[in-house]
């Protein structure tokens, strides 16, 4: 009877007060996300540690963080939301004209320039009412965790080994090439392995620590080490570096063209066959089992499949 008697006290904007607060750890930032006054979250997070019988979320030097019963309740109030949203929403059928659906996709512009812009304008035009948020891949990241807790709904990406508990969707493969400026000496003279393995390089930074990107796995494989120089974390930034210096890029040849001159872009940056041959670039679409049956959620992924089939094409 207890327990019943608590359950009937919890209802789902609770539970998504929660989850948010866990997550952002810090009110305000909740009260932001979540489009309430602080005061109203505050009020909303007493009653939730009352229910608990724990703080849930305490200071931790300059900031706060969740208590063990805290980071348990993460997961479990994200699923909940999530199954709330496909009750309802496939319940009455899936209408991209009239959906309210909030399409999170976690991805990095290193795919193409064109991909995300064209992704997110395709959405809107078919499914006008709904929200979109479009996450990066950082080094701070877990993309696996923010799939099975909910936070996110497709992780777009390359990767060597992708992990196998994920069900993937095959985009496109690539070549691997270099991007050099116009006045890079490897334009003129051109290059073999031991020039580009000494060459300046820059790579983004790797999404988690230790991730080194297939790029330089590759390399490792062959008991090979490439000297880079640079990394940043803006991907769509790295060009505009490399037209500006001796840096070398080495990326996929789709991504290269869309800022090459010879090719319809705007750097003057050249596009050089790499001495070192590697496996071509894979991209793919990961989702969880949580979304699998989603109508929703195959709606988005059909969108991400069809665009970067449109941009292949190009």
């Amino acid at each position: 009877m207890r327990d019943q008697a608590l359950f009937d006290k919890i209802d789902l904007h609770l539970i998504r007060v929660l989850h948010t607060v866990l997550t952002e750890r810090s009110v305000s930032r909740a009260a932001i996300r979540l489009g309430m006054y602080q005061p109203a979250v505050s009020a909303a997070l007493k009653r939730l540690r009352e229910l608990a019988g724990d703080p849930l979320l305490v200071r931790s030097g300059p900031g706060m963080v969740p208590t063990d019963a805290g980071l348990r309740m993460i997961e479990p109030s994200a699923s909940i939301l999530r199954a709330a949203e496909v009750l309802f929403t496939d319940a009455r059928g899936f209408e991209p004209q009239t959906t309210r659906n909030t399409f999170r996709v976690a991805a990095s512009d290193y795919l193409d320039p064109l991909f995300l812009p064209q992704l997110v304008s395709q959405i809107k035009a078919q499914a006008p009412l709904c929200h979109i948020e479009i996450q990066p891949l950082s080094a701070d990241s877990d993309y696996h965790a923010h799939l099975a807790q909910g936070d996110v709904d497709v992780v777009i990406g390359n990767w060597a080994q992708p992990s196998d508990d994920l069900h993937m969707g095959r985009l496109f493969g690539d070549d691997v090439v270099c991007l050099v400026s116009k006045g890079h000496p490897a334009v003129r003279r051109g290059w073999d392995q031991q020039a580009w393995l000494e060459a300046e390089h820059i790579a983004p930074t790797p999404t988690h620590p230790g991730a080194k990107g297939v790029i330089d796995e590759h390399l490792e494989s062959l008991g090979l080490r490439r000297n880079i120089t640079a990394r940043c974390p803006h991907f769509g930034l790295i060009p505009g570096m490399v037209a500006a210096s001796l840096l070398v890029l080495t990326t996929g040849r789709q991504y290269c063209e869309r800022y090459s001159e010879d090719h319809g872009g705007r750097l003057p940056v050249k596009i050089l066959e790499c001495p070192i041959e590697f496996p071509k670039l894979v991209y793919y679409q990961l989702w969880h089992e949580r979304t699998h049956a989603s109508n929703s959620a195959k709606w988005l992924r059909e969108r991400v499949k069809s665009v970067a089939s449109a941009l292949r094409k190009e």
